[in-house]
């Protein structure tokens, strides 16, 4: 066989690319991972600690574990809501019937707007004095369930978990209606003629043809919980007591709050290291052969 030659000339058209990328990703990242063997203050002189950074982080720093229980917590709740509420979305809007496409519209439109956006109206929605949550149940008779919902250490996660929900649940959807349209209308024809109910044709046909979908709406929305930052920032700043303290919102505080680069560093490292541990295998595993 003979040996197909590489154009070199063709590499060129790439390089800018390549090096946008580098500066603003690879390199930054490298960097941060040099830092994180470091004490420094970001002005005076580094002071090498190797791992110390490392193993203060999860044997004497509670904050941090409260943060990285919070990811965790937050990438179970995606998995659970998120993704099982897009894909009966999406498998209700895939039907025909009149006025679908304003459905979409309605469900993806509040994706489009920023986090920043959704927590200011979150936030505002929750206030306990005057937000239209309370003031809801207090038309409804129902005051006594008013609660300062961001300020309950028990729930506040969870009522920013929800906020977050409204907002992204649009795209996964989107995702899930794409693949279910590439699902042969013959198949599920086919096993509605051979006996299946509409129940075990979306359990043993729909979903094991929506693989590639879940894998790429997994990957997106596990690594999206890992780095959740914006929502938590502006409707609970980490509070109520680090209630709901997440790894990027522990990691901002720690670099530029405080000016402990070193640390900031090492949570940043720990979050590219477990997100790489947690989507790696899985996107191996479920993109596979069988």
């Amino acid at each position: 066989m003979k040996k197909k030659k590489i154009d070199l000339k063709a590499y060129l058209f790439l390089l800018p690319a390549f090096v946008i990328f580098s500066s603003v990703v690879i390199i930054p990242t490298l960097y941060s991972f040099y830092l994180s063997f470091f004490s420094w203050n970001g002005i005076g002189e580094k002071k090498f600690v190797a791992l110390k950074n490392y193993i203060n982080l999860f044997t004497v720093d509670p904050v941090f574990i409260t943060a990285l229980k919070n990811n965790f917590i937050w990438i179970l709740l995606t998995v659970l809501f998120t993704v099982t509420m897009s894909l009966l979305l999406a498998v209700v809007l895939n039907r025909s019937f009149k006025g679908r496409v304003v459905y979409r519209a309605i469900f993806y439109v509040p994706y489009m707007l920023s986090w920043v956006v959704v927590g200011v109206i979150w936030k505002w929605m929750y206030n306990p004095n005057m937000g239209f949550i309370n003031e809801f149940l207090k038309l409804l008779g129902l005051e006594s369930f008013k609660v300062a919902w961001l300020s309950e250490p028990k729930i506040a996660l969870y009522c920013v978990y929800f906020a977050a929900l409204w907002q992204g649940i649009g795209q996964p959807m989107i995702l899930f209606l794409s693949g279910l349209q590439t699902v042969p209308g013959d198949v599920l024809e086919a096993a509605t003629i051979d006996g299946a109910g509409k129940i075990k044709g979306f359990f043993y046909i729909t979903v094991p043809m929506l693989k590639e979908t879940f894998v790429v709406v997994l990957a997106t929305l596990i690594i999206a919980a890992m780095k959740v930052y914006d929502i938590i920032k502006v409707m609970t700043g980490g509070g109520p007591g680090n209630a709901t303290e997440t790894l990027a919102t522990y990691m901002y505080s720690q670099t530029f709050m405080y000016n402990n680069f070193g640390k900031g560093s090492a949570i940043a490292s720990a979050m590219f290291l477990m997100m790489i541990f947690i989507i790696v295998p899985y996107v191996i595993y479920t993109a596979k052969e069988d």
